[in-house]
């Protein structure tokens, strides 16, 4: 709830216009039912036509100023609501983008995704609600018993028996129904995975004619969340008939007891149509109540879940100072590091060294899972190293400020993303770049005959995710992004995996020419794609097992050998 108060709180002087509108149209509509009565037991029996019409012309009036004030309030409630959902959905979508690979790996993908929709909408509908009916429920259910018991003290006491009793009701359920929504939100977290896999795997499922097997591990998932929505709509809704029921039988004793009163002279018969009125009044603010109390226990467990978001602390601080520098004069140096992602024991790497010189380049290769991207992983600090150390320019990375560090790299990765969003505008991503450095780009990725082979050249538009593009296009334009700005450091992560080997060749001798000052690290499954560079170092199961040149390795590393003869034939 200190989520919602903390935003709320910044749209201070809105909220308090809003309450002060539905302040004064509430006091309208609660004086309505006192001006009938005035009419029926004391205007009416004075016989003068006029002013029963001076009076009736003042309700009317009453209730269009009232409409008014209602409809001014409810617009600005709305307003507020969402703005303050739309800062807190970007404070969210920040936070969210610098989380650590730990913190992302930790939450999940399709838990994000729900907190920053279902979550931050649970939260946007409490705070209208709250400033539309928070003001006026209380008042008409606290108005209506103080305006009855001014009337008639023996007929409101049936109202002041029954109002507690439903207050503890609704509040011991409401207190119950906030886990119950946190697990719905748990269950969402799980649709949105499942939905979120079929989509993006959707050409593997149709391809292995796995459709009933998706659709069964779907169903499972959207009957649990069903059953969990259910079991927590039902207990959140149980106090709407308690109320009515308590409410209708209270309203019938009052008739009855108001009856036998009227007809003993004690009260007038307006006095129970007012009662009437206000009792209906006084079940609005009940139900308002209980509408509050529903969307609170949502928010309250939604809220609970982003701020959790928002809260977590940063685990890559920037250091001022960490262990020894190196020489400078080395570009990039990996000192017996080792790492494992979820710190269980098993290591992703295990004393891993070696060292790059300004321009130098290094191949990686290995099998599978042999913690060829988990280098890069660390080198751009995504992740920090277990023990060892990593280091550019002789600075460990841990000292450098983060959006310093990486912007000296161009970057592809596995399985990278195209965006719906212009060929050119892919290439520059945000950085502003002149139309001649994204043309250059393109050629050095050997993308640019095609691009302006289309009828509206670097301005065609890729589909989510290049979908409207051919993998070997896909991976071409990840290449020119990456080398678009001159990175000091260029990193290909299985970048040509999708080319032919006469265009992977040319794509590599284009990089070679154009970016020679940029120091290379490149991840590949092809020899012949790393064969030629200044290094290559070969990873199994997370050691290193060969560091050298191709032509030291193939005389010092079997593994190197097994794979070059696998793939280029027996050395001649």
């Amino acid at each position: 709830m200190n989520l919602i108060f903390r935003y709320m709180k910044k749209q201070g002087k809105r909220i308090g216009l809003s309450m002060t509108l539905k302040t004064l149209g509430t006091l309208g509509e609660l004086m309505i039912p006192y001006i009938l009565e005035h009419i029926i037991d004391v205007v009416v029996p004075q016989g003068y036509a006029s002013m029963v019409l001076l009076w009736g012309c003042c309700m009317i009036a009453a209730a269009i100023l009232v409409r008014a004030l209602n409809v001014k309030a409810n617009r600005t409630a709305v307003f507020v609501g969402k703005d303050c959902i739309r800062a807190l959905r970007y404070d969210l979508f920040q936070k969210t983008i610098n989380l650590s690979g730990a913190q992302f790996d930790r939450f999940g993908l399709p838990s994000l995704t729900s907190r920053m929709t279902s979550d931050s909408y649970n939260v946007q509908d409490f705070m209208v609600s709250v400033q539309a009916m928070g003001i006026r429920s209380p008042m008409m259910l606290l108005g209506g018993i103080v305006i009855t018991m001014m009337m008639d003290p023996a007929l409101s006491g049936i109202l002041c028996i029954m109002v507690p009793i439903l207050g503890v009701a609704v509040f011991c359920i409401t207190r119950y129904g906030i886990p119950l929504y946190t697990k719905v939100q748990t269950s969402v977290d799980r649709v949105v995975q499942v939905l979120r896999e079929n989509i993006t795997g959707i050409r593997v499922v149709k391809a292995l004619s796995k459709e009933d097997y998706e659709q069964e591990r779907f169903r499972q998932a959207n009957e649990t969340l069903t059953a969990n929505d259910v079991r927590a709509s039902i207990t959140m809704a149980t106090p709407g008939p308690v109320m009515q029921l308590a409410l209708n039988i209270g309203l019938t004793l009052v008739v009855i007891v108001g009856a036998y009163r009227v007809n003993s002279g004690a009260i007038q018969p307006g006095v129970i149509l007012a009662f009437l009125t206000y009792f209906n009044m006084i079940l609005q603010g009940v139900m308002g109540l209980n509408r509050i109390f529903m969307t609170a226990s949502k928010a309250i467990a939604s809220a609970d879940r982003i701020d959790l978001i928002l809260q977590t602390g940063d685990d890559l601080p920037v250091l001022e100072e960490a262990g020894p520098t190196m020489d400078p004069a080395n570009h990039i140096v990996f000192d017996h590091v080792s790492f494992s992602y979820h710190k269980t024991g098993e290591q992703c790497l295990s004393d891993i060294s070696f060292t790059l010189r300004p321009g130098e380049s290094l191949g990686i290769i290995g099998a599978t899972g042999s913690g060829k991207t988990t280098i890069v992983n660390l080198l751009m600090r995504f992740y920090d190293c277990d023990q060892g150390g990593v280091y550019i320019r002789g600075k460990d990375v841990r000292t450098y400020d983060r959006d310093a560090l990486r912007e000296m790299f161009g970057v592809v990765f596995q399985n990278d993303t195209i965006f719906n969003d212009t060929l050119r505008e892919n290439i520059s991503f945000g950085r502003n770049l002149s139309d001649e450095m994204v043309r250059q780009a393109a050629q050095t990725a050997n993308i640019a005959d095609f691009i302006e082979g289309l009828e509206q050249g670097y301005q065609y538009r890729a589909d989510i995710k290049g979908v409207n593009l051919s993998g070997g296009q896909k991976q071409r334009m990840l290449v020119a992004r990456a080398v678009a700005d001159h990175p000091e450091i260029l990193v290909l992560d299985d970048s040509s995996s999708a080319l032919d080997y006469k265009t992977d060749a040319a794509l590599r001798k284009a990089i070679q020419a154009g970016y020679s000052s940029s120091t290379l690290i490149m991840i590949a499954q092809r020899v012949s794609s790393i064969m030629n560079l200044d290094h290559i170092l070969v990873l199994e199961q997370g050691k290193m097992i060969g560091y050298g040149t191709h032509q030291e390795l193939l005389e010092s590393c079997p593994t190197y050998l097994n794979i070059y003869q696998s793939q280029m034939g027996d050395i001649a």
